[in-house]
Parts: C-alpha cells; structure tokens; sequence
C-alpha cells in the first residue's frame, strides 16, 4: 500500500510555515485577558464551605439537563455503511458508504444514550469527491487535486448544498439532510457541522446558491496578487501545477480519465495552508485554496480593528460595532453561509483551523449568528495557547479544543510516560477560561486510542475518559466508535492508519458490530466492547446529569501525593466537583496494574459541615466508602483495580 504519512493528519500540528503565519495567524494579534495564575493548591483548613461555583451553568441549552454539553462526532459516511469488504482505494460500490437515512430512531437513541446533547455530523457540505454524479448537473472532480476517492470533508465545493454520497436520492439530498434535522431535534438532540473559512476546494462551484449569491472568485480581479475584496490570493502569471512525489499516485495509481498529473488553473492560486508556490508541496494542503479576509501578503489588515475594551463586551455590541463597518468580501460570504443553515434548522457551528482567520472576522460573524442564534453552539479549533482568551473573548467563540495543553498531556499519561502533576498545572493554567475548552480523547484528527502507535487498548482511555469528562464544565467531545474501542488499522488507500480515514470509503468493524445491521443493540460485539461501551455510558450519564459538573472543581492531588504509608503515586489522580453541599470525588489510576492501600485524604471544607464520619456513596461499579475524621482532613483506605475510576457522591 501507498502511505503518505502527512496526509492523514490533514491538519497536521507540524511548525507553521513563514506563510501560513503571515496570513491569517500573526495578523490575528490583540489584546488578550490576563492569564489567573491562580492554582487549585489544597490548605489545611479553609473556613469557607467548598462548592461555591463561578463556573455559569447556563453552558447547558436544555432545561432538563442538569450537566454540560456533549458533543458525539460522527464521520457522517462511516456511520451507517455495513459493509466490511474495506478494499484499499475501494470505490463506493466495492466499500460501501453510509446515509443520512442510516441515522435512524433506534441510531439517534444509541447516540443520545451516552449523554449526547449535539450532533456533530462531520463532512456534509458538498465537497469534492471522486464519483459521477454528472446526471445531477454536478461536474466531476479531479483525482489531481482530491485526496482519497471519497475526497477530504475540508475541501468544500458547494456551501449551499451538501455531500450526494450521503443521500439516497441525490437530486433530493439536501431535502434528505434537512430530514435528518429534523429527527435530530425529535430525538432531543441539536445539530452542528462544519464551517472552513480558511480555505475552500480547488474546484469551488456552487450550483445550489441562493439568487444573488456569486460564486468565491467570480468577481476577483487576477491580474493582481492581493485586492482586498478579492476572495484568493494569486500567482500572478503562473498556471498551477499539480504536486508530485515519488511513492504517492492518486487513486493508488489506477487509471481515471482526469488523472493526469494536469489541474487548470491560471493564474495559480494560493493554497490552502498558505503556501505561495505555484506547485505546491506534496504535504501542503494541495487540494483547497487559501480565502482571502483582508489580510494583505505582508501580514497587516485592510479592515477595521476592534478596539481592546471589545474583549468585556456582549454579543449585540460586537454586532453594534460592525454595522454599517465595511469590510472585505469574503467576509459576507461566510456570514451569508453560515446565516442559511442557521435558517434550515442546523444548531452551531465547528470551525475548522480557526486560528488562520483574523479574529475580527470571528467577532463579526459569530455576533451576527447570536443575533439570530443566541442559542447557537459555536466551537472553533485553535492550537495556539497564546491565543485562546483572544478567540474567545474578541472572537466571540463558545468553545475551543483543549488539545496544545489538556489532551495532548492526558495522552502521555495514557501512554505511561507522563505525570498527573504536569495536568493538574496545565489545567490550573486556563482556570478562568475552563468553561470554554472542550474536552476530548479522540476525534477525525486525532489518533485511535486502541491503535499500537498511541496507547494500543482501549482500556486505557477509562480512566481518562473519567478525568476528561468530569474536571471541568466544559464540553466533552466523542467520536463515533470510540465507546467501542475502535482501533483505526484499516488500511483504506490515502494515508496510513491509526485514525480512522476521512479520504476514502471503509467500514469500521468495531462500530458495526455494535450496530448490528441497525439495531444499534451492541448485538456483535465482543464482551470487552460492551463492557467499555457500558462505562463510557455510565460515566458520561454523570457527566450530562449531575448539576455538581457545573460547579467547583478542587485539586486533592497533591495533597494526597505527600500522604505517608499510601499507594498514591503520579498514576492516580484524585479531584472534587461540587455545587453547594453536594458533589462528587473521583479517583482515577492510570496504571494498568491495581494499587496497594491508597490512603485518600480530604479536606473538610469539601464537605460543609463537620462530622466524625462521612459516607460516601459509590457512582460507579464499586462499593462506597467511610470517611474518617482526623485532624483537620478526612481520609480513608482503598485500592484500586488497573485502571479503574471510583467516583463517590455526597
């Protein structure tokens, strides 16, 4: 098999270029929020009581939802295919493809079971595949400039209408799609997808826009490389020319009458991570074309900027701030976009590469959305530390990726090599934006948690799983077949495996054994899934229903580290939630081996009240505990199996 290694990580972490920090990432500087470097150390004694929360519960959009949002993705053409044939390069007949149809009620009911509250169907706008869809009035797109067969959800070619693989009538697709909607909101869950501003498919033809809506580039002028309302940058006089490389052929070398190392494109533009060349790079982002936000090529902005006192400012005075403003065209665009699938009933918005677009843009678009929206669930990726109070307070976003930092730390520990200690500060660190960052294990860019290359079993993930979801308010984010131990080895054709492929069709063997040709009963899966899939389910019930989620959270790791005569090491970690008087404790270990005698201590201002004894009752598969007074804290002693978590109420 062909493997380009760089590919499957489409939006690989790896040094931005001179380019990509020119444009869009250096010219998104402002005034940011003053980091509270305040830690969660535990003291002897506190005389306030322990529970008081600054952390806002209306986070939740349902009233019956006492916890925090979850987010399930769902690679949406994974989801329903059954078939398991996975042939690598495999074409739609050989490989099978799901449909917005497979979300049935008996699906949605699997979802919302692990405490879903949205949907993130992942790869629905139209973007480019490689399949006739001629008869429908839709062209064909080129192997030269698609990666995969069934092509990168990130490389969009129709914003006004969505994918024709996912639907089982694709002159009714987008009837189909708003179908879908629909028995998302019945079964009681809200609707998000996807929006990438930064860049848009090579080949970008809108055949479903609105009357009036022109095309990204209709109206450019291409004699220049920059005009600030020009919607791409260009090469002026230079035609493109499709990346090559030595051990990579599209379609795995397979014959196709448009693959013929030949794209026509004069003049060249400028492609999607930035990059200048009129030949990209074969690990450039080849396939889409940089948007234009008024950013001129030596990094500095042909827009308004927004004042610094914007970043305490609400909603309606960024949109106050922006009306009547003018500003670039591709601005409009994105706002007209996004404002037509607020209309067809979808709930919020993942942003892809956020952080490559000026945070005006954000505080422009994101204030329009809530005036319409004020409900709209909004969440951006963003991978640079520096820059999260920016986005979140000047661009107005709900949500940003906790990965430079939370999971990318949380994945050592997973693996064995790190230390809890090292996360407890990392947390400690976005204390004031918590709320805001997202918490996830997996997603369609990260690696399989059961794959060799990160953990290499799923069970490693519980006890993370436990951390995640639990130490924070915030968000938490699974993908599809994560509950099962999917472990993403299939060899699928564009990029190697270890996640799960977002270029070509497959079957994902884990996920279809539990969905059990649409029972979606766990049916045909093996005895370790479903005890997994039944701890993800218990552990995410605490997470969606229990309100001491939205209150406090308190450190006990390094007071239990200094505990004399105990069995609490860098492997466990140990931490509270509560909202008044009521909360919960959790005990993770993260080594796979069980613990001798832990000791655990807690301190009484957990409590509120004072009392010889505390019984704590047990919200997991294992037994309650007895806290002893002594002294100013409470303790008592337990063991822990490999990686289990115990999570005690009061």
């Amino acid at each position: 098999m062909i493997t380009m290694p760089n590919f499957q990580f489409r939006f690989c972490l790896k040094p931005l270029s001179i380019a990509m920090l020119s444009i869009g990432l250096t010219a998104c500087t402002g005034p940011t929020s003053p980091v509270n470097n305040q830690k969660t150390v535990i003291k002897d004694a506190s005389p306030k009581p322990f529970g008081q929360s600054d952390e806002s519960s209306t986070l939740n959009d349902s009233a019956e939802r006492q916890g925090k949002p979850v987010v399930y993705q769902v690679f949406t053409r994974l989801f329903g295919n059954t078939n398991t044939n996975n042939q690598p390069w495999g074409t739609i007949e050989q490989n099978g493809v799901g449909k917005f149809s497979d979300f049935t009620p008996e699906a949605l009911k699997a979802i919302k079971s692990l405490g879903t509250s949205h949907i993130w169907y992942t790869g629905v706008p139209h973007h480019a595949v490689i399949n006739d869809y001629t008869d429908f009035g839709i062209s064909n797109d080129d192997p030269d400039v698609v990666k995969g067969r069934a092509g990168s959800p990130y490389a969009v070619k129709d914003y006004y209408n969505v994918n024709p693989d996912l639907a089982d009538d694709p002159a009714k697709r987008l009837e189909e799609f708003e179908a879908l909607i629909a028995r998302t909101h019945a079964a009681g869950m809200k609707v998000i997808i996807d929006i990438v501003p930064n860049h848009v498919a090579r080949d970008y033809h809108s055949l479903s826009a609105p009357e009036g809506v022109s095309d990204f580039g209709a109206h450019d002028d291409t004699s220049v490389e920059y005009a600030r309302d020009n919607n791409f940058y260009y090469v002026v006089g230079e035609a493109f020319q499709v990346p090559t490389a030595d051990n990579y052929q599209p379609l795995g070398g397979e014959k196709h009458p448009l693959s013929d190392g030949k794209f026509e494109e004069f003049p060249a533009k400028w492609t999607g991570n930035g990059a200048r060349a009129s030949k990209p790079d074969i690990n450039d982002w080849y396939e889409t074309v940089k948007v234009n936000y008024g950013v001129k090529p030596d990094g500095t902005y042909d827009f308004p900027v927004l004042p610094e006192e914007y970043s305490d400012k609400s909603f309606e005075a960024h949109a106050a701030f922006w009306q009547g403003k003018d500003v670039p065209d591709s601005w409009y665009k994105f706002r007209d976009i996004a404002h037509y699938w607020i209309d067809k009933g979808v709930d919020g918005f993942r942003y892809d590469m956020a952080e490559m677009v000026p945070v005006e843009f954000w505080s422009f678009l994101n204030s329009s959305i809530k005036q319409k929206a004020p409900n709209a669930f909004l969440l951006a990726e963003v991978y640079q530390p520096d820059k999260y109070r920016e986005y979140i307070h000047q661009g107005k976003m709900d949500y940003l990726y906790d990965k430079v930092g939370f999971y990318d730390t949380l994945k050592t520990i997973m693996q064995g090599s790190g230390e809890v200690s090292k996360l407890v500060t990392i947390h400690d660190e976005i204390n004031d934006i918590a709320p805001h960052m997202l918490h996830f294990l997996e997603n369609h860019d990260e690696q399989r948690i059961a794959s060799p290359d990160f953990a290499g079993s799923a069970k490693k993930g519980k006890p993370a799983l436990a951390v995640s979801a639990l130490i924070s308010s915030s968000p938490t984010l699974l993908y599809f077949g994560q509950d099962v131990g999917e472990d993403g080895s299939e060899e699928t054709g564009f990029g190697d495996p270890t996640r799960t492929s977002i270029f070509d069709y497959v079957g994902v063997p884990a996920h279809q054994r539990f969905m059990n040709d649409g029972k979606f009963d766990a049916g045909k899966s093996t005895e370790d899934e479903k005890a997994l899939h039944q701890f993800y389910q218990d552990v995410m019930a605490i997470a969606a229903t229990n309100p001491a989620v939205t209150g406090e959270y308190q450190s006990l790791h390094a007071l239990n580290l200094d505990v004399k005569d105990s069995a609490y090491t860098e492997q466990q970690f140990a931490f509270v939630r509560a909202q008044g008087e009521h909360g919960f404790v959790v005990v993770a270990n993260f080594n796979d081996k069980p613990t001798g005698a832990i000791k655990l201590v807690v301190p009484s201002n957990v409590f509120g009240k004072d009392s010889d004894r505390i019984t704590l009752a047990p919200m997991l598969s294992h037994e309650g505990i007895t806290l002893e007074k002594e002294g100013i804290n409470y303790n008592a002693s337990f063991s822990l199996e490999g990686l289990e978590t115990k999570v005690f109420a009061f």
